[in-house]
C-alpha cells in the first residue's frame, strides 16, 4: 500500500517516545508532530534526524484502513489499547490537531 500523502494520522495519533527535532521529549498521543506541515507533510523525511520508529513506519491496509479518517480511527484505538490514555480523549485530541496546524 502507497502511504496517502497529506493525512498524516501516524504524526498525530500515536505517542513517540524518541526525541523529534523541536520535540526532544517525543510527543504524546492525539498532539499534532511539530515537524508535520500544514499540509500534513514529514519535514523531515528522508533527512538523517527523523526519528527511527518514524522511518520504520510502513502504510498497511490493516492500519491505514481506505481513508484517512479510518487511519486515525485505528491509530487511536492501538494507542488506546496500549497506552494510558482513553480513547475519548485520543479522539478529541486527534480532532484538535487536525483542526488546529501549527
Amino acid at each position: 500500500m502507497e502511504c496517502r500523502l497529506g493525512c498524516g494520522a501516524c504524526c498525530i495519533a500515536p505517542s513517540i517516545t524518541s526525541a523529534i527535532p523541536g520535540m526532544p521529549r517525543g510527543k504524546p498521543a492525539g498532539v499534532r508532530c511539530v515537524q508535520l506541515s500544514d499540509d500534513n507533510l514529514c519535514q523531515l523525511f528522508g533527512q538523517p534526524e527523523r526519528p527511527a520508529v518514524c522511518g520504520k513506519f510502513t502504510a498497511e491496509v490493516d492500519i491505514c484502513g481506505t481513508t484517512d479518517q479510518q487511519a486515525f480511527d485505528n491509530l487511536i484505538f492501538l494507542e488506546q489499547v496500549t497506552g494510558d490514555a482513553s480513547e475519548s480523549e485520543l479522539s478529541d485530541q486527534a480532532a484538535q490537531s487536525l483542526r488546529q496546524p501549527q
